[in-house]
């Protein structure tokens, strides 16, 4: 038995990185899973991928910037297997901004991606779960940089915290039935996506992950695969009744001091 047997779960931005690692371990787990993205190429081959693991998967193309693709990407889920049960959102922009340099243009872009498209990716995936009466869970992936920070994140960091508040006022509101909605404050992980991101704004070489891992404190950098047990623990009945949690999952201890 696995902890999402029979399960239909929906990652958006699950084509790549921590998306990615969850939809391989909620398979794994024996959930049937969809996945968005807005490049076809990848979303196809992690499909294939699944599918060649003995899994049932889904690509389902769409650019969470636009509130309404956010929410279709829910339709097309229900349309597709007659439900969604579980619900993750992994999509995050990171590009970088401090308070002085950040422009309206680029404020908009975190929050339509960091923030938007989880409130409306939510509000089609609980009225589902409502509309059945029938439980279910979401996990959104948060950061822990929403406690404060770098300076160079001021946009992304606006954009998360307010990702916090919205897990906990939703949670709060959908408790009665039986909708659980947890948030996950990850830390630096390796990814492609922060591949890019090092490489793009911080000059960084082929060698930054080594680099990275020997100043921090367990040697590694989070690992997207760690991340995905820890979510698929959350979206299955296994982690109870918990709900309305935001958890740090960091090796920096947040209030700690040297």
């Amino acid at each position: 038995m696995g902890l999402l047997d029979d399960k239909v779960v929906l990652v958006n931005g699950g084509s790549q990185g921590v998306g990615a690692a969850i939809a391989r371990a909620a398979v794994r787990e024996g959930a049937v899973v969809a996945v968005t993205g807005r490049r076809p190429e990848p979303g196809a081959a992690l499909v294939a991928e699944l599918e060649a693991a003995g899994g049932k998967a889904l690509f389902v193309r769409a650019d969470l910037a636009d509130a309404e693709q956010a929410r279709a990407s829910v339709t097309r889920v229900v349309e597709a297997y007659g439900r969604v049960d579980c619900l993750v959102n992994s999509a995050g922009l990171t590009s970088r901004g401090t308070l002085l340099d950040t422009t309206p243009e680029l404020f908009d872009q975190h929050i339509a991606i960091n923030l938007k498209a989880p409130f409306f990716a939510m509000q089609a995936a609980v009225a589902d779960m409502v509309g059945r009466k029938a439980p279910g869970t979401v996990v959104n992936i948060i950061t822990s940089s929403a406690h404060g920070g770098q300076p160079f994140l001021a946009p992304y960091v606006a954009a998360k915290a307010g990702l916090i508040g919205l897990t906990r006022n939703a949670a709060h509101a959908h408790r009665w039935d039986r909708v659980r909605i947890n948030g996950l404050n990850i830390g630096w992980t390796a990814t492609e996506g922060e591949d890019a991101t090092q490489k793009t704004f911080h000059g960084a070489g082929d060698d930054w992950r080594e680099e990275a891992a020997a100043k921090l404190p367990m040697g590694k950098l989070g690992q997207p695969d760690e991340i995905a047990d820890f979510v698929v623990l959350l979206l299955s009945d296994r982690s109870g009744v918990v709900t309305g949690s935001v958890i740090d999952w960091d090796q920096n201890v947040l209030g700690g001091l040297d």
